[in-house]
């Protein structure tokens, strides 16, 4: 079972920068996409960006131009460097291998614990 634990979030006043990570394990996270998702409080989950395994990103609307998606396969490891952050970005950040049936995009490992992002205005 692979495991993908997330980091770096806080707290931060409206306008300034998180870089989250997440680090998966077991040999499937070079080939797979990857993606973040988020959850705020009431509302369901959301994939926000995903990467190919090639490097292509593709972003939300409600993210594209603000954050930025990345990996790097040699560790293992999936980032989302996220900026001019909004209250409205206050949530619980996961992130997760996908597949996808037709153009929906879905999560296929098991949830990590998150990282919390608390954005004050």
């Amino acid at each position: 079972q692979v495991q993908l634990v997330e980091s770096g979030g806080g707290s931060v006043q409206a306008g300034e920068s998180l870089r989250l990570s997440c680090v998966g394990s077991g040999s499937i996270f070079s080939i797979s996409v990857m993606g973040w998702y988020r959850q705020a409080p009431g509302k369901q989950r959301e994939l926000i960006a995903r990467i190919t395994h090639w490097g292509m990103p593709n972003y939300a609307d409600s993210v594209k131009g603000r954050f930025t998606i990345s990996r790097d396969d040699a560790k293992n490891t999936l980032y989302l460097q996220m900026d001019s952050l909004k209250p409205e970005d206050t949530a619980v950040y996961y992130c997760n291998y996908l597949d996808s049936v037709g153009s929906t995009w879905h999560a296929t490992g098991s949830w990590g614990q998150g990282t919390q992002v608390t954005v004050s205005s």
